[in-house]
């Protein structure tokens, strides 16, 4: 088993999209955003800057796994890595009827919500 996760809630009537997602070396990946519903990943090759609200930060390696729960939690990080090597990952996410896929968080909700991200690593 690669991942096990429980317990999960579906939007009713959901659908669901799995994409392949490919980052240059470097590339900070998607900004701060959320999904209506929960997403699955598994990290191809590379590795994956990953921090979920209310997580701390942490790197996911090539055959490492990855969810997110949807609904309101903001999904802050899901860049390469590596500044070195490509990283590729497939996931699969669920969506709320009439609602996108992805939704983009303001810098004013991030604000708003800042007591619920995690301490950040020190440098």
């Amino acid at each position: 088993m690669l991942q096990d996760a429980a317990p999960i809630t579906v939007p009713d009537g959901a659908s669901a999209m799995t994409i392949h997602v490919a980052w240059e070396p470097g590339d900070p990946g998607t900004p701060p955003h959320r999904h209506s519903g929960p997403a699955f990943g598994y990290v191809i090759e590379g590795a994956v800057r990953f921090e979920l609200e209310g997580e701390p930060e942490r790197i996911i390696e090539a055959g490492g796994t990855f969810w997110e729960p949807g609904g309101d939690a903001i999904h802050y990080q899901d860049g390469n890595a590596l500044d070195d090597a490509r990283t590729e990952f497939v996931v699969t996410m669920l969506c709320a009827p009439g609602k996108p896929m992805l939704e983009l968080v303001d810098e004013e909700e991030l604000k708003q919500r800042a007591h619920l991200r995690a301490p950040r690593p020190t440098a």
